[in-house]
């Protein structure tokens, strides 16, 4: 079982924290979960982890606005203090030795600035990288999916309606809502196969997201920009996944990342869509138990204990 406890960041904002694996792991995996998500959305990708061997130290948490952690202030819903939580995540949960980052959408984005606003404590730390559905440049390749006039009309729609639920303060949707959210989830969220229990865990996690957290982070993950920061990272293990009916996401979004980053794997899925972890779990979890695996020789390599064999079997599944 994770050990659950709370980190007050220094803003006064509480955040739901899960732990799991040995204390004294030598790599730590931290997974960061999508826009009105949450932590959840990662169990199979959990799973796949606590099954490895050797075992690292994994950390989940629920951003700021999402699932058991507090709700946030309209000032603080942006990536900038989300990239800033990270690094405090870190410093409590992982304040030594050498880290994987995974990140869906949203999470992805946090990663990026995080590398942007804390660059040395990233070259420092970080020893692979996972990025799912996700984007280094905003809203500029979202279409949902549909021709362009009707795209644009959805757009003005989405940030008139952000603003809205922005100003609605720390109110969750109520659960008779869901039911009615159920069919454009779906259809948003969810390729060409979606089971019931991955949109019912989809659906729990939109409804524990307060209006405001909803609403207020869009204008930030709208503009966000950070090619340039990928760029400049160097030469870090890292893995790029996307599905092919992704409508927010599409499959653009990730080729650009991977091109950014020199020698990134690029992953497309045929018929998914935005719910990777939920609608590809075993390639998902295998893709980032490779980057693990892959970081974790490395780090054998430099100390001299011989990482070859970790190696070669991330090549094998590459």
């Amino acid at each position: 079982m994770p050990e659950r406890t709370e980190a007050t960041l220094p803003d006064g904002v509480r955040l739901h924290v899960e732990t799991s694996g040995p204390a004294g792991a030598p790599l730590t995996v931290v997974l960061l979960h999508g826009w009105c998500l949450d932590r959840r959305t990662w169990h199979h990708q959990i799973s796949a982890l606590e099954a490895a061997r050797p075992r690292p130290r994994i950390v989940t948490y629920d951003t700021r606005g999402h699932g058991r952690s507090d709700s946030t202030r309209l000032r603080s819903a942006t990536l900038g203090q989300l990239g800033n939580d990270l690094a405090e995540v870190l410093r409590r949960y992982a304040p030594e030795g050498p880290v994987v980052l995974a990140g869906h959408s949203l999470g992805g984005m946090t990663i990026m600035e995080y590398a942007h606003t804390h660059p040395e404590d990233f070259a420092a730390r970080v020893a692979g990288l996972l990025f799912v559905s996700t984007t280094a440049e905003g809203h500029t390749h979202t279409r949902y999916g549909l021709p362009f006039p009707l795209a644009m009309a959805m757009r003005a729609g989405e940030t008139i309606g952000a603003g809205v639920l922005a100003r609605s303060g720390a109110w969750r949707p109520h659960r008779a809502v869901l039911p009615a959210l159920r069919p454009a989830i779906r259809w948003l969220l969810f390729g060409d196969e979606c089971s019931d229990t991955a949109l019912g865990i989809t659906l729990k996690a939109v409804g524990l997201a307060s209006l405001r957290s909803i609403g207020g982070f869009r204008a930030s993950i709208g503009v966000q920009q950070r090619l340039d920061t990928l760029a400049a990272l160097g030469d870090v293990p890292a893995a790029v996944l996307v599905g092919d009916r992704d409508r927010l996401t599409p499959p653009v979004c990730a080729e650009a990342i991977a091109d950014a980053l020199p020698g990134t794997a690029l992953t497309v899925y045929p018929g998914a869509g935005h719910m990777l972890m939920l609608e590809r779990p075993a390639e998902v979890s295998a893709a980032l138990t490779a980057i693990v695996e892959r970081a974790a020789g490395i780090i054998d390599e430099r100390e001299g204990r011989g990482g070859t064999q970790v190696c070669e079997s991330y090549d094998q599944a590459a």
